[in-house]
């Protein structure tokens, strides 16, 4: 059997009809708004003298990248938490990103905070 889906957008501003999708980032977190033609048109033009005031992040072309702010886990404190991942059960590599709900348990559980 076939299904046919379809997907309206609606206006995140007005709550209407939406034509576009729109992404964009502000102080290092992106964000995506749906809006019409006219609202789209609106923050384009809020945010036009900014962006040709403004260099391009050459950088993230097609890509995010997250900046870092000093906030991240030192590589001490990332073998404290792999450790007692390991101790209560977590699956985690020897190596690489610790998944964000594994740190989530370690802080809660420990009351270490970054």
């Amino acid at each position: 059997m076939a299904q046919k889906v379809h997907i309206q957008l609606e206006d995140d501003i007005d709550g209407g009809p939406a034509e576009e999708t729109i992404t964009f980032a502000l102080d290092g977190r992106g964000y995506e708004i749906d809006l019409s033609a006219a609202n789209a048109e609106k923050l384009r033009e809020a945010l036009r003298p900014f962006v040709a005031a403004g260099r391009k992040d050459t950088a993230t072309t097609g890509t995010r990248r997250k900046r870092t702010t000093g906030a991240s886990a030192s590589s001490s404190e990332t073998a404290k938490i792999r450790a007692w991942a390991k101790e209560h059960g977590h699956e985690v590599s020897d190596r690489g990103r610790i998944q964000q709900h594994i740190k989530d348990a370690y802080y809660a559980t420990t009351g270490n905070q970054s």
